[in-house]
C-alpha cells in the first residue's frame, strides 16, 4: 500500500473532512514503466505529454529487455513492460504477471560505423567477415539487439557458408549484458563505443544508429542490404495489479499522439 493510501486509509477512520483533506494533499504517484534503452528517448518525450495531459508522471527503468523481464519475474515493481521483442513480455504472460501483449512500434537493424569505415550496405558482409575489423553486438537472450545481430548471422550463412561460425565468432558483446558499461542518461552507448574505437562496426537499431550519428558526426548509420535485413516488433504489456493510470499511459502510446512521437524518432 502506498503511502498516500495508507494515509487517506487512517483518515477515513477519523471522519469525512479528513479523507478530504487527505485526498487534496495527495498527488498521483507515478505510472512505473520498464522499457528497452532504443526507446529512452522517445518515451521520455511521450511521458512528459502524458503528464501533461493528465497530471500523472512516469517512472522509466530503461534497460535491455531480457534483463528487465528477469527483474520482473523477481518481482520489480514495474506497471507496464514495454520491450524490444515480443517473446520477453510474452514470458511475463505465460507466468502469469502480466495481461495481453500488443506490438505497439517497429524497427530495424542497422550498422553503425566508425570514422575509419566508409563503405555501402552491399560491402558490409565483406567488411565484417574483414579479420581487421572490430564487430560489435548486443548481448543475446539479455538484449534482444544482440538476437536480431544472430539473425543477420544466420542470414549471412545462406549467403556465405561459414559466415555464421565466423561472424558468431568474432561478435564482441558490448552492450546489453548484466556487465555492460552504462553511458549517461544524456549520451549513446553505442556513439561512445564506436568513437573510441570499442567496434568499427557495431549492429544496433536503426532509432539507435541515427541517434549516435547525430551525437558523433564522424560515425555513419546506414541500412543493412536487403538480403541481409532484420526487423523488430516491439511490444508492450501491463503488469497485472497495476493501477489505471499504467493502462492510460498504454493507451496513450498506442493513441495518435503516442504513435506520432515514435514515427518522430524514426520507429515505424
Amino acid at each position: 500500500m502506498s503511502q498516500c493510501a495508507a494515509s487517506m486509509r487512517r483518515a477515513a477512520l477519523l471522519g469525512a473532512a479528513m479523507v478530504l483533506s487527505a485526498g487534496v494533499a495527495c498527488a498521483p504517484e507515478p505510472v512505473v514503466v520498464y522499457a528497452a534503452g532504443s526507446l529512452r528517448a522517445a518515451l521520455t518525450e511521450i511521458g512528459r505529454k502524458f503528464e501533461a495531459q493528465t497530471g500523472n508522471p512516469v517512472q522509466f527503468e530503461f534497460g535491455a529487455s531480457g534483463l528487465l523481464k528477469d527483474r520482473i519475474m523477481a518481482g520489480a515493481p514495474a506497471q507496464v513492460f514495454a520491450s524490444a521483442n515480443l517473446e520477453h513480455p510474452r514470458a511475463l504472460v505465460q507466468a502469469g504477471k502480466a495481461g495481453e501483449v500488443t506490438v505497439f512500434s517497429r524497427n530495424q537493424l542497422c550498422a553503425l560505423l566508425g570514422p575509419t569505415v566508409r563503405i555501402s550496405p552491399s560491402d558490409l558482409l565483406a567488411v565484417m567477415l574483414d579479420d581487421r575489423i572490430k564487430l560489435g553486438t548486443s548481448t543475446p537472450s539479455a538484449d534482444p539487439s544482440g538476437d536480431y545481430a544472430w539473425e543477420v548471422f544466420h542470414k549471412a550463412e545462406a549467403l556465405k557458408p561459414g559466415s555464421y561460425g565466423k561472424l558468431s565468432a568474432k561478435a564482441l558483446q558490448l552492450s546489453g549484458g548484466p556487465n555492460s558499461p552504462v553511458p549517461p542518461s544524456d549520451r549513446s552507448l553505442y556513439a561512445m563505443l564506436v568513437a573510441d574505437g570499442q567496434a568499427d562496426v557495431f549492429l544496433t537499431y536503426c532509432t539507435s544508429a541515427a541517434l549516435a550519428a547525430q551525437e558523433r558526426p564522424e560515425l555513419k548509420a546506414i541500412d543493412m542490404p536487403p538480403e541481409l535485413a532484420v526487423g523488430a516488433n516491439y511490444g508492450v504489456t501491463v503488469i497485472d495489479g497495476a493501477p489505471v493510470a499504467a493502462r492510460r499511459f498504454v493507451d496513450f502510446l498506442l493513441g495518435p499522439e503516442g504513435q506520432a512521437t515514435m514515427r518522430g524518432y524514426g520507429f515505424q
